[in-house]
């Protein structure tokens, strides 16, 4: 039973692209795996920005800094 959490930032991922990336993880855990899509679970987790890092800062800092 395979379980996959997937994390992104919140900045507007809709509901179609969570759909897809639903149905595509799935699908790669059926065919490389074996997998059976039945007890395949894929959960997406959004995180304020101001909740995720990258680089050692907030990623509204970092961003400011690589831009």
């Amino acid at each position: 039973m395979p379980y996959v959490n997937i994390q992104v930032t919140r900045e507007g991922v809709t509901r179609e692209q969570k759909a897809a990336l639903i149905a595509g993880v799935t699908d790669l855990l059926v065919r490389v795996l074996g997998k059976s899509p039945a007890t395949t679970h894929v959960v997406i987790s959004e995180v304020e920005l101001d909740n995720w890092g990258v680089g050692g800062l907030p990623v509204p800092d970092y961003r400011r800094q690589t831009q």
